[in-house]
């Protein structure tokens, strides 16, 4: 892969998580960030939903950036015209003005340190092997399910892009832990990028372990969408811990269990989001994998 000359570090995409916003704030005094190699500039997504101290004014920000609508100008909400304006000022996708986007978020969930690879092509399979490397507790999920064309995430914008994605944090609190964990994690991906540009990458694990997004499961509804139970408290905070055939996975109101009904060893993880209340979504599953880091 050619080198990366250009590092857009984005903050605020969803206006109440706040580690990525006051890290943006921190990195004013860009001395952090900067690298010999290649620039860096800063991007705070969604300023109005950080004043309103909600996640987003009208629609989700991070659900704007498909090459289909960014391109529709009858989607003219707070969000989808700022989606436009953040792909004019870092893009436009398909022909993006920066190389690489570091999209940096916070999760009700006890996901930990997490990185979000969009593509497990060798720059990315290599970057998840480093990171594992420097920070061991560092989880790497792969959401390579997409074509990044047909992405709808903000990171999308880029050719290259990954999701930092820490918690468990409160909705529009500040957490020492948190903000320490995704400033160290921004901070071992940037050097990742620069070793990768200087031909500098010393010998990287030949395997890690990791994960691969594969289904979301809602909450349970009766016929008229109404919430009839909730996530059962053997699951709850415990994210990327493997769910099997006939274990519990939701408690109805009315005190019965639900077992979940699955083929497959799964790992949740987002687990009771609080941001995903709006569409009645309990977690992601993922499937564990091996990832050949030269493969």
């Amino acid at each position: 892969m050619s080198k990366i000359k250009t590092v857009a570090i984005v903050g605020g995409t969803h206006g109440n998580e706040f580690s990525g916003i006051y890290l943006l704030r921190k990195w004013q005094q860009p001395t952090a960030v900067v690298r010999d190699s290649f620039s860096v500039e800063t991007v705070f997504a969604n300023p109005k939903a950080h004043d309103d101290n909600k996640r987003y004014v009208d629609h989700d920000l991070n659900r704007q950036f498909s090459l289909t609508d960014l391109a529709n100008n009858d989607l003219a909400s707070y969000e989808q015209s700022r989606a436009k304006v953040i792909n004019q000022q870092i893009g436009p996708k398909g022909d993006a003005r920066v190389d690489f986007i570091i999209d940096l978020h916070n999760t009700t969930s006890n996901m930990g340190p997490c990185l979000i690879l969009l593509q497990s092509d060798s720059f990315n399979r290599q970057m998840g092997a480093y990171v594992k490397m420097q920070m061991p507790d560092a989880v790497v999920v792969f959401e390579d399910h997409t074509p990044v064309e047909q992405n709808h995430f903000l990171s999308s914008i880029a050719p290259q892009g990954v999701i930092v994605e820490v918690g468990p944090q409160p909705q529009s609190v500040i957490r020492q832990d948190i903000l320490d964990w995704m400033d160290e994690m921004t901070t071992h991906i940037l050097d990742f990028v620069h070793l990768h540009n200087t031909g500098e990458l010393l010998s990287l694990i030949p395997s890690y372990e990791a994960f691969r997004y594969h289904e979301t499961v809602s909450l349970p509804v009766d016929e008229q969408g109404q919430r009839i139970g909730m996530v059962h408290r053997l699951v709850q905070d415990n994210d990327f811990k493997p769910l099997r055939n006939g274990d519990p996975i939701f408690t109805l109101f009315d005190g019965t269990e639900v077992n979940w009904q699955g083929d497959y060893e799964a790992y949740p993880h987002f687990i009771n989001e609080a941001a995903y209340y709006d569409n009645n979504l309990a977690m992601s599953l993922a499937k564990k994998i091996v990832m050949e880091t030269h493969g």
